[in-house]
């Protein structure tokens, strides 16, 4: 599923939150030429992203969405274009108009205008979300630190299970890793004697 592509895509960030642990900032999702596209606050302290692609959404989203249909015609506001280039304008006044609803009070506007968008979740949101749950997507790993989730491969193959062999410990590959690249018993030990390995 696209939640399962998406979730591995986000492998890296998603395991620095684990069991708790503050994620890496968030690196943004605005367009560089349509607006307004991109994440923006709710009033309930989360976030939704939504993108407009026309001046047909753009009518909409100021009829259904800020509840203010004159908007669409303000001059700073009445092309892509001009939206754009006054972005910082409009983002205020979006955040204005948001900040007094809750995530899905705005997901309900944005779905009556049919615009596209999303709730934004966070790492934990991501850890604990249902579908992947229902989905059984989450395995358990053995690692030198016990058990640990991981997330099964998106692709699934009813033909075979998929490898997901245990964390190595530290060096714990070392000497037949070394030895596929041809180094000799000998060789070895003297790394190890050294404190290479």
């Amino acid at each position: 599923s696209m939640l399962e592509s998406l979730v591995e895509w986000m492998g890296y960030p998603l395991y620095y939150a684990y069991d708790g642990a503050p994620p890496p900032p968030r690196a943004g999702s605005s367009h560089a030429t349509i607006y307004p596209y991109g994440s923006f606050p709710t009033g309930d302290g989360g976030t939704i992203m939504f993108g407009l692609q026309n001046e047909r959404e753009w009518r909409l989203f100021c009829e259904k969405v800020l509840l203010d249909p004159t908007l669409a015609d303000d001059e700073r506001f009445s092309a892509n274009l001009k939206r754009s280039a006054n972005r910082d304008a409009l983002r205020r006044l979006i955040i204005e108009t948001f900040a007094s609803l809750t995530a899905h009070q705005i997901t309900v506007r944005l779905e009556s205008a049919a615009i596209a968008n999303a709730q934004v979740n966070d790492m934990a949101a991501v850890w604990s979300h249902p579908q992947l749950a229902a989905r059984q997507r989450w395995t358990q790993v053995g690692s030198p630190a016990g058990s640990l989730p991981a997330l099964l491969p998106p692709g699934h193959n009813p033909a075979f299970e998929p490898r997901m062999d245990p964390v190595p410990s530290l060096g714990q590959h070392n000497e037949a890793l070394l030895a596929e690249l041809g180094y000799d018993p000998a060789d070895i030990d003297a790394l190890r004697e050294r404190a290479v390995i």
